[in-house]
């Protein structure tokens, strides 16, 4: 199986097609790389497609301890696939925990970024419950240990961000969580309590978010009340971002409503391609 090395010798497996403008996929916590599945048959029609599993996810290692899955590791884990690749710039497109990676991308490695998609951005950044956040971040971790992958995965499926999903396509959601449930319960517990629970909230970034000039298109479904506020924060700060919500959606955008999520993003690689993604004119803004 091909495997990407990390920096620290963790092995990281993907999965590629297609030819043309790379484009690298960043799966959330619940997901691994098989759930962008629908968007590489799509995207790879037409562009050099990657997809990932993070570490902690296998067929990628499981490192034992917690302390190698920091926030700056999965930033840089996405860099070295693309270094094994021999990739001096990709398209990045995350979801959740995929677009947090993929923004930290465009606040330190901004070279690496040909454009940002940012899907179900910013969950757990609310500065007022941040403690409460990384508490449960702690808990919830704990939990995977104790119990395993199956029944949290039982918990997971009824979160009310994922009910959309079940709501539109039963059978889609039955396949995510099964799949979910098929994790490795030391790795998830790692990523709970490390990147999950020690990532700095999207909140306390604004200076450094002001300065990214990658384009960036933040797509938000309606009904994944975590994500809209730092969706709006986003496509406020970032210079060059677009802003789009689902309707009747909730967390699981690429998959809950595929056809939009790819349109919405092909037209979106398009016009950066095209050079026509500019960063906000100023006369588009209200004065003061």
């Amino acid at each position: 199986m091909p495997h990407a090395i990390a920096k620290d010798n963790v092995r990281l497996y993907f999965e590629e097609a297609g030819s043309g403008t790379p484009i690298i996929f960043l799966h959330e916590f619940a997901a691994d790389h098989t759930n962008w599945e629908p968007q590489m048959r799509y995207f790879s029609r037409g562009h050099r497609c990657i997809a990932y599993s993070a570490r902690g996810y296998t067929p990628s290692d499981v490192p034992p301890t917690s302390d190698v899955y920091t926030y700056k590791h999965f930033y840089t884990d996405a860099l070295a696939v693309l270094d094994h690749l021999n990739i001096a710039r990709a398209h990045f497109i995350g979801l959740s925990m995929g677009s947090y990676s993929s923004l930290q991308v465009g606040l330190n490695a901004p070279e690496r970024a040909l454009s940002m998609t940012l899907a179900a951005v910013g969950s757990g950044s609310n500065l007022e419950n941040l403690d409460a956040f990384r508490k449960q971040c702690q808990a919830n971790a704990v939990q995977y240990e104790t119990t395993g992958s199956i029944e949290v995965a039982k918990a997971t499926r009824e979160a009310p961000s994922r009910i959309p999903f079940l709501l539109k396509d039963p059978r889609g959601h039955a396949d995510f969580y099964a799949a979910l449930a098929r994790h490795s319960a030391q790795g998830s517990a790692n990523t709970m309590r490390s990147f999950q629970g020690g990532r700095p909230s999207i909140y306390t970034l604004t200076d450094a978010i002001r300065k990214v000039p990658t384009p960036a298109l933040i797509l938000c479904g309606d009904e994944d009340d975590n994500c809209v506020e730092p969706s709006l924060f986003l496509k406020q700060h970032l210079a060059a971002a677009g802003l789009s919500f689902f309707p009747k959606s909730g967390h699981v955008l690429n998959l809950e409503e595929p056809a939009l999520f790819n349109e919405m993003v092909e037209r979106f690689i398009a016009l950066v391609e095209a050079g026509r993604w500019p960063v906000r004119d100023a006369r588009s803004m209200k004065p003061g």
